[in-house]
């Protein structure tokens, strides 16, 4: 059974740092390319970052450009996001899933988890 887990959310205040991880059970998870998503509430899911299964390449949403960084640790079957100098925004749940192509476009994920929470406020 192929199942994600996110985890580490939470509330941080602006300006701040948080990591998120995505371990993985069922599935190797380097074979995927593996992907962040935020939804806040009341607003589609949107890409955040993406890496790929090959060679490790990274993309980002322009929005988190230069402060996110997506990283794997396959030995740990884990996928982190480092999230850094987070501005103040509306509480949105991130979302990570395994795809076969490389394409920060939410049609291409699917076996999404549950979810972590981030709250981003003073």
């Amino acid at each position: 059974q192929v199942q994600l887990v996110e985890s580490g959310g939470g509330l941080v205040q602006p300006g701040g740092s948080l990591r998120l991880s995505c371990a993985a059970s069922g599935f190797p998870l380097d074979e995927y390319a593996i992907g962040w998503f935020r939804q806040a509430p009341g607003k589609e899911r949107e890409g955040v970052s993406c890496i790929s299964s090959s060679d490790g390449s990274t993309y980002y949403a322009d929005s988190v450009k230069g402060r996110f960084t997506i990283s794997r640790d396959n030995a740990k079957n884990t996928v982190y996001l480092q999230m850094n100098s987070l501005p103040p925004e509306a509480p949105a749940i991130y979302y990570c899933a395994p795809s076969w192509a490389f394409l920060l476009d939410v049609t291409y994920f699917g076996s999404w988890g549950q979810g972590t929470q981030v709250t981003v406020s003073s």
